[in-house]
């Protein structure tokens, strides 16, 4: 860490590029010495990124030549250094990146805190005091409920980006410590469907209206207990905040549990009731054909992936429980099974034209039965897994992008194509 004191660091995410530039503007305006940048990946498909840094009355527009063109080389090659490089100038008092519509900035602030640059990561330079995202009302609920992929939308953040524009627009929001709601719904019902819908997925996170927003005292709204940048832990709370049981416009919320493994081919052929009227998906699997792994599962329209969370605390090979978190310690201790420890399914589903009594039949069908789990662990290796590294549905037979692939939990944070 430098003697130097670390630079406050502000991230703006959000779909709607006019009102995150009218976020942007307004913290800029505020308080002199503001510097704010801003990456378009309109054209990353051609290795082009144009980047845009306005500093008092400087407004310099550069084009950036990539010769991968990916958030993850914008990153490395560009913003983290840009991000130190402005820090240490003197004349710099706050740093504002409004994030592309097409980056959450998850991946961002992982790669602040762990991607070196030089010997240090960048996070020894700049403090992250909130991440804000725009909620276009217009928009974000169809936005946040469709199956458009980035590329209908002309979204891509790289040639080989899959990802729907809810995987994105539900992101941005659950990592979000301040929700800035912009413009107004179509009508009354989708604005307190909308609403319906943020209760369960970021029930934490309070909101404030774009149009009374004071440059100044913005960041007052964020709450002492905000995450700042904090990357999630797949072995920790599903939710963050207390969330609505009850069932608000056709919105609902599921939690399912158990302490017995799935069958992968069940569970795969199962996987499909959670792309079909369910808005989103966040959990941990248990798979009998990977009993040591625990596996990370995430869904949001028509889009779905399943990565590795890293090593149960009961496998071979799991963390010694003096290293993860308390939270992780105490489900552990609450669940912790004589024969097989702290494995378990965790999943957190918040359904719309899908009834949870649907969801529930169809993932207790792809747990073993009871003479399958009678069978044991060496029996359950031998069943065909469809489930490798990362899988992603729809379910192709293609080759598995390398770049796609979990090695644990932390790397997948990496991602951010």
């Amino acid at each position: 860490m430098t003697d130097n004191p670390r630079v406050p660091l502000v991230l703006i995410s959000g779909l709607a590029p006019g009102p995150n530039a009218d976020l942007a503007e307004r913290l800029r305006l505020a308080e002199a010495g503001t510097a704010v940048v801003h990456h378009d990946l309109r054209q990353i498909h051609s290795g082009v990124v144009r980047r845009r840094i306005r500093l008092g009355d400087r407004d310099q527009l550069t084009v950036l030549e990539l010769a991968h063109g990916c958030v993850s080389c914008t990153l490395r090659e560009d913003l983290l250094p840009l991000l130190r490089k402005l820090s240490r100038m003197p004349q710099v008092r706050r740093i504002v990146v409004r994030l592309d519509e097409a980056m959450e900035p998850e991946p961002v602030s992982w790669a602040l805190h762990n991607v070196l640059v030089g010997e240090r990561p960048v996070i020894e330079d700049v403090d992250l005091r909130a991440v804000l995202t725009v909620v276009d009302c217009a928009g974000w609920l169809a936005d946040s409920t469709g199956d458009d992929t980035l590329a209908e939308r002309d979204l891509l953040a790289s040639p080989e980006d899959e990802r729907t524009v809810a995987q994105v627009a539900l992101s941005q929001v659950e990592f979000a410590d301040l929700l800035v709601l912009a413009g107004a719904a179509t009508d009354a019902w989708s604005a307190a469907k909308a609403s319906a819908v943020l209760d369960r997925v970021a029930p934490s996170i309070p909101r404030v209206e774009l149009s009374s927003v004071d440059g100044k005292t913005v960041l007052d709204a964020v709450p002492a207990d905000a995450r700042r940048g904090e990357v999630t832990d797949m072995h920790g709370p599903l939710l963050r905040g207390q969330p609505p049981l009850h069932t608000d416009c056709g919105i609902g919320l599921l939690t399912f549990t158990s302490q017995r493994p799935f069958h992968p081919e069940r569970l795969h052929d199962a996987i499909d009731v959670l792309l079909d009227g369910v808005v989103r998906t966040r959990g941990r699997l248990w798979v009998a054909s990977q009993p040591d792994m625990a596996l990370w599962i995430e869904s949001a329209g028509g889009g779905l992936g399943v990565g590795h969370a890293g090593p149960w605390l009961a496998a071979p090979d799991g963390p010694d429980w003096a290293a993860v978190s308390p939270e992780r310690r105490t489900l552990a201790s609450l669940r912790w099974d004589p024969l097989f420890g702290d494995r378990a399914q965790e999943l957190v589903v918040v359904t719309d034209q899908a009834t949870p009594d649907e969801i529930e039949a169809a993932l207790n069908g792809a747990l073993l039965t009871e003479e399958e789990l009678a069978a044991g662990e060496q029996e359950w290796l031998r069943y065909p897994d469809p489930f490798g590294e990362w899988h992603e549905e729809p379910c192709e037979d293609t080759e598995t992008d390398p770049e796609k692939h979990d090695v644990n939990a932390s790397n997948r944070k990496d991602e951010t194509q």
